[in-house]
């Protein structure tokens, strides 16, 4: 154990870094996460103001919105989901590489919103794992950042990402 301690002691100094591989991984994920949008409703305005230049998303390394699904790895579900439009929200989801994650924007992707009607799912978790949930009708584009910024520090929190 002594000669543990005193290796991390030297190694530092002498210009040598100790990681893990998962500290590494989950790093570049963190910084890497590259969105598949999904507006399918008002909330998707603002999912695209915070896409935007004033908000500059690029910061936190999601200024790639991909439209393929095999190049996404977070999901972010945006405006009131029909039961005809979940069964396509699910194929695309199911078409992205593992890990990935998801984000139920606004109240009508949480909850269902004020749409209590028979064609509307009454929440995105009903088919999909949601990791974050942005409140607000619509969540403003501060909103998106911090359930980002809450989604880069579940990733640097779990040491093994693959654990599912």
């Amino acid at each position: 154990m002594g000669l543990e301690k005193a290796l991390a002691k030297q190694l530092p100094q002498q210009g040598y870094l100790l990681t893990t591989v998962d500290f590494v991984t989950n790093w570049a994920r963190t910084n890497a996460l590259w969105p598949m949008p999904m507006g399918l409703a008002c909330c998707a305005i603002e999912m695209m103001a915070f896409a935007g230049p004033k908000y500059d998303v690029s910061r936190f390394g999601s200024e790639v919105f991909r439209f393929s699904p095999r190049q996404a790895d977070l999901m972010i579900v945006a405006g009131w989901c029909t039961y005809k439009m979940a069964h396509a929200v699910k194929r695309i989801w199911d078409q992205m590489p593992d890990p990935k994650w998801c984000f139920a924007m606004g109240a009508c992707a949480s909850t269902g919103g004020m749409h209590r009607v028979y064609g509307v799912v009454q929440g995105i978790d009903n088919f999909l794992p949601v990791d974050v949930y942005i409140p607000g009708c619509p969540p403003r584009p501060e909103s998106v950042i911090k359930a980002l910024q809450t989604m880069q520090e579940k990733i640097m929190k779990n040491h093994s990402v693959l654990q599912d």
